[in-house]
């Protein structure tokens, strides 16, 4: 099964050969995974790599829930989606993004950040579906007060350590893509830190998700045409509102929630972190980040505004050419036809003779 159409052959196992054919190893390796299920000898490795681990039974009011742990074990499972979303970035690069830049005709440049902004909008738009999805279902919609009860929360429901394994997965298969897409050294500290500040759990609720997909959707429209700028507008004032709530539901939930817990000791065996000086840490690291966000939101916006005053200043400056007044040319009477002067009657005027002295 090969995801890109080639017409160069490479040496077996060279740098050019992993690059253009890294999805296709990945393909081989998820197929081995999947083929372990068949037999009984392999199929307890197999799911391994396939379901979430240290799972445990926990006693409820009407019967047993099962919950997850974690451990090293997940890092097994982590590796197995990192070469599954290799192979969906594959797959969206090679049978969306590239029909439609094909299409536009783009530059190096442009065309570097259209494939970075459409692979981000797919998933930024799963991700949004996904976590509003297990907001509703596990209660933390209808019930806010259970994101610090019962802390600290070392057992999770099946679907939110799932869906942080494959959030996991997926941000640290950017890193290996830096290299696959051959991006420009100048690219790869803005796209570290991008990556960086998803990495960190707190740093990814569902509104996040909305605001980056926002902007992502909006940055693509702005490369099919760059005169349609009305979804940055919307994306620079749900930016704001954004940081301001997270803010907020950082302050409620370990400033006011935490606080209140009876368990406030330093205890990392059992995951318990619900001290003053850990949640004064979280807290500053949790405004920290917001405000250099919108710091470099204000720069960006300045700049952009410079930019826009300084052409509109420019064109006003430029001088109206004058038009030169249209010199008034002396005709002789009649027509001209085929260069000769013709009467008002059809006939040829006559020259005058010059008497000689």
């Amino acid at each position: 099964m090969a995801f890109r159409r080639r017409t160069k052959s490479y040496p077996l196992f060279s740098q050019e050969f992993v690059i253009h054919n890294h999805a296709d190893i990945g393909f081989c390796l998820v197929l081995c995974v999947l083929i372990g299920l068949m037999f009984e000898v392999t199929a307890k490795t197999a799911f391994l790599f396939i379901l979430p681990q240290y799972n445990i039974s926990v006693p409820t009011a009407d019967s047993e829930t099962v919950h997850y742990h974690y451990g090293p074990k997940d890092l097994v499972t982590i590796l197995f989606y990192i070469f599954i979303t290799i192979i969906l970035h594959a797959v969206v690069q090679e049978y969306i993004l590239d029909k439609i830049s094909k299409r536009l005709h783009l530059s190096k440049v442009k065309h570097s950040k259209f494939n970075e902004s459409g692979q981000l909008v797919v998933f930024h738009f799963t991700s949004v579906i996904w976590c509003f999805y297990v907001v509703v279902t596990e209660g933390y919609l209808t019930n806010p007060r259970s994101l610090w009860e019962d802390y600290p929360h070392v057992h999770l429901p099946f679907q939110v350590k799932f869906f942080y394994l494959c959030q996991l997965a997926y941000w640290l298969h950017a890193l290996p893509e830096l290299y696959f897409q051959k991006v420009r050294k100048e690219e790869i500290p803005r796209q570290l830190q991008y990556i960086c500040l998803y990495l960190v759990p707190w740093s990814q609720p569902d509104f996040l998700y909305s605001t980056e997909f926002l902007f992502h959707t909006a940055r693509l429209f702005y490369f099919a045409d760059e005169n349609n700028e009305k979804l940055f507008s919307a994306w620079a004032a749900v930016f704001g509102v954004t940081r301001l709530f997270i803010l907020t539901l950082a302050v409620l939930a370990i400033g006011f929630g935490l606080a209140r817990m009876e368990n406030q000791a330093f205890d990392p065996e059992k995951g318990n972190f619900n001290t003053l000086f850990c949640r004064l840490c979280v807290l500053l690291l949790v405004c920290a980040a917001q405000a250099w966000l919108m710091w470099r939101f204000i720069h960006s916006q300045l700049r952009h505004w410079r930019e826009y005053w300084n052409e509109q200043s420019a064109k006003r400056r430029v001088p109206a050419t004058p038009r030169l007044p249209a010199r008034l040319i002396k005709r002789e009477s009649g027509y001209h036809e085929n260069g000769v002067v013709k009467a008002e009657n059809g006939t040829s005027p006559r020259t005058k003779k010059l008497k000689s002295p």
